[in-house]
């Protein structure tokens, strides 16, 4: 038989992944979760009209989707107020991830990350052989002085920064995120991660130009418009580096399915607006069982709440544990001194009724 013959790169990265999925944890314990709480899906859905787009598609599957994604990206173009050529459309904020550190990083480069931030970014840049450095967060949230004066002490090709920011559901106002890009050093480009911009306060969304070399922002149709199955991210960038991602992208990678939902989720406006509404009214519920079971419900921007259970991450891994075992799946920081924390997604009446009920068992068990 023939010998596996991966690259010297391949053969030194670990067998990891950044998430496990709850269906493998479904498949460990032999069930289904009673409440899935997790991965910051939208337990609203997606809009009606979404659905039916969808569903039309499906008739039509027998031909390949747009390799140009022309009506999408002039759709995304309008509602920018940029044109198509700033845009780019991929599997996912992770695929454009993937396809950013493989146009941008050779073994050795640098990039520069924060310490506990989004997994996912550190896995493309392993897999592609790049240096990661990380600076730790202040408090609750990313540190965006500490990124720039790392990015100052070691010019790194890219810089990341999700804001809002996951895991701890913490944002900085839009000003803050443009006198950060003023400030990085010319050879770093900065990846804007803002996956949950859509639920966050006004203000959050920095005034960056489309046209504009030093940053590249990501947007997804996962949270806000609740179609992370279907997995439509995009990035607005100067047209010469949105360009670029033609040459090593998968350009049968968006199905018609996934086109024609993402079309029609953009143009139903007031559907996100109900979404959020419900999003902020699921983060109360959320505070309120945090505050009767002794633990803090840190402010957040998105749609899921960090609760800080006041101990450590040993106490919080126990907690995870039991509310695991009793059917509820929710999520922690991996990296100290975050991981004092669970992190819970907003989710319908039902399943927070369940997470109520949970919670204090967990509690008293992990104790």
């Amino acid at each position: 038989m023939t010998a596996l013959r991966l690259t010297p790169l391949a053969a030194s990265l670990p067998s990891t992944v950044p998430f496990v999925g709850p269906e493998t944890q479904e498949r460990s314990l032999g069930r289904p979760f009673r409440a899935r709480l997790g991965a910051n899906e939208s337990l609203f859905g997606p809009s009606p009209h979404a659905i039916a787009a969808m569903a039309k598609a499906a008739t039509e599957v027998w031909m390949y989707g747009d390799p140009e994604l022309f009506e999408l990206k002039a759709a995304l173009a309008a509602h920018h107020a940029c044109r198509p050529d700033h845009i780019v459309v991929g599997e996912g904020i992770d695929g454009l991830l993937g396809y950013l550190t493989r146009l941008m990083i050779a073994p050795g480069d640098k990039v520069v990350t924060s310490l506990g931030a989004y997994p996912t970014f550190p896995f493309h840049v392993a897999g592609f052989g790049g240096e990661i450095i990380r600076v730790p967060y202040k408090g609750d949230h990313e540190d965006p002085e500490a990124l720039v004066a790392c990015a100052r002490a070691h010019r790194p090709k890219l810089v990341y920064l999700a804001n809002p920011d996951n895991p701890m559901g913490s944002h900085h106002a839009g000003p803050v995120i443009e006198a950060m890009v003023a400030a990085l050093p010319p050879e770093s480009l900065l990846i804007l991660d803002e996956a949950y911009i859509d639920l966050a306060p006004p203000g959050t969304a920095p005034m960056i130009a489309p046209d504009d070399p030093r940053v590249i922002r990501f947007r997804t149709f996962s949270k806000g418009y609740g179609m992370a199955g279907l997995r439509v991210g995009y990035a607005i960038c100067a047209p010469d580096l949105a360009r670029a991602f033609d040459k090593i992208r998968n350009h049968f990678g968006m199905g018609r399915i996934a086109q024609a939902g993402a079309l029609a989720a953009l143009a139903d406006q007031d559907w996100l607006a109900k979404v959020r509404a419900g999003v902020a009214e699921g983060r109360d519920r959320l505070a309120a069982i945090a505050r009767a079971n002794g633990a803090t419900a840190l402010p957040s921007a998105t749609n899921f709440v960090t609760m800080d259970l006041g101990r450590d991450g040993d106490f919080a891994r126990a907690t995870l544990r039991e509310l695991t075992g009793l059917g509820v799946f929710v999520r922690m920081p991996g990296v100290a001194p975050l991981d004092r924390c669970l992190r819970v997604s907003v989710g319908d009446k039902a399943a927070l009724d369940i997470f109520e009920d949970c919670l204090p068992r967990a509690l008293q068990a992990a104790r």
